[in-house]
């Protein structure tokens, strides 16, 4: 039985608070009744209740103005006048993706339906039935759920969806739209090569064009983006140190240097011996390479717009051919698919980031290096490393296992 307490505040059986209000506003009575503050926290004090209850009142009030001015829009209102005005920040290869769900997906489902009439069980159907029937991957799917999210965060934010609505819709985690449940043989975990596969890879790119972008990604734990986007300028050396600064990218069929993935991707990296004495090596060969081949690469170099807005050739890149020819993202291609025909390896490139990830984590190297050195926003990415079961990992699980 609750204990009667002034002040609209009361303590439960289980001694937890609650509190409750009644009240007109401008004719129209608002009443509630809750266990938890705005933020669904359980109200553990008779402090914590009283200000819960001030703070609801003052959204009520706060709701009942925005009421008034809500107005109705389709969803393709929302989402075109977010193009125009709620983007301006956003990177070209995000506008891309989601212009690409709209277009190819949401626009002709949901285009013409007004924003207030759309129910979390239909969003949570159409992405059930994109996981299970239409068999895109979880994170494609993943991809989806952020899209709605997105458009119903900019309908709120633009007076277009009440609050009650918004929080079931995108907050409140027992309502709010989620992803279907994962199928059991979707694989989401950290993909790494054993070390057998990394010596016969190792064989096989030696003296290839696509060796120093391969050794990047093994020792260095590079996105394919920044191998090939990486310029001599940011090669330390002395100090055996790379920064990445930008990342190579093709917007509207152009080659060009932007921005890397997030602000935490700029770094500098630090080289192992093995990859100080290869730059070395490399750099020594350019230097000859520009006096032997001074007319072919002065024929073949491109321009290339660099994240300034300046333009530079394409001998600047550290992956630039002999000749002066430009080598991109694309180059690796070739290599996939000759490593998955002769070496029987499924080789993606972005397995070579993992790859080092999870030896680096093997090797107890600390989290917090780690997370710098990948260039990871949160340590939680990080840690997934540190967890991910490899087969060295399992063979060390089988000799302690023997030894207890």
């Amino acid at each position: 039985m609750a204990v009667k307490c002034e002040n609209g505040v009361y303590r439960q059986e289980n001694g937890t608070w609650a509190y409750r209000f009644s009240i007109l506003i401008d004719g129209r009575r608002i009443s509630r009744k809750k266990t938890t503050d705005e933020n669904g926290k359980q109200l553990k004090t008779q402090k914590q209740a009283l200000k819960a209850r001030e703070a609801a009142i003052a959204n009520a009030h706060i709701e009942m103005k925005r009421t008034k001015k809500i107005s109705r829009r389709t969803v393709k209102e929302v989402f075109e006048e977010y193009c125009e005005k709620g983007r301006n920040d956003r990177k070209y290869q995000t506008i891309r993706k989601q212009d690409s769900l709209w277009e190819n997906h949401l626009c002709e489902k949901f285009g013409k339906r007004f924003i207030d009439d759309i129910s979390v069980a239909e969003v949570n159907d159409y992405l059930a039935g994109l996981y299970y029937t239409d068999n895109y991957s979880y994170q494609y799917t993943e991809s989806f759920l952020k899209m709605f999210y997105l458009i119903f965060g900019q309908a709120y934010s633009r007076n277009y969806l009440v609050v009650d609505e918004y929080n079931k819709l995108c907050v409140n985690k027992d309502t709010r739209i989620k992803m279907p449940k994962l199928k059991s043989e979707d694989d989401t975990d950290i993909v790494a090569f054993s070390r057998e596969e990394l010596k016969k890879m190792d064989r096989y790119f030696e003296g290839t064009n696509a060796e120093t972008a391969y050794l990047l990604g093994r020792y260095c734990g590079l996105r394919i983006n920044e191998c090939y986007g990486l310029k001599w300028e940011n090669v330390d050396l002395e100090n055996g140190t790379i920064y990445i600064d930008r990342q190579m990218q093709y917007q509207k069929g152009v080659v060009m240097l932007v921005a890397p993935k997030t602000r935490n991707s700029k770094r500098t990296i630090y080289l192992n011996d093995f990859m100080k004495t290869y730059f070395h090596k490399i750099a020594e060969q350019r230097k000859d390479d520009e006096e032997k081949f001074a007319i072919h690469r002065q024929q073949n170099r491109k321009m290339i717009q660099d994240i300034d807005g300046k333009m530079i050739y394409s001998t600047d890149l550290v992956n630039c051919l002999f000749d002066g020819k430009i080598q991109t993202i694309n180059s690796m291609k070739y290599h996939s698919r000759e490593i998955k025909s002769k070496l029987n390896i499924d080789f993606k490139f972005h397995h070579l980031r993992h790859t080092y990830g999870t030896l680096m984590a093997e090797m107890n190297t600390p989290a917090h290096l780690l997370c710098n050195q990948m260039g990871h926003g949160n340590i939680h990415v990080t840690q997934r490393y540190y967890i991910a079961i490899s087969k060295t990992g399992i063979e060390v699980l089988k000799q302690n296992l023997n030894r207890l």
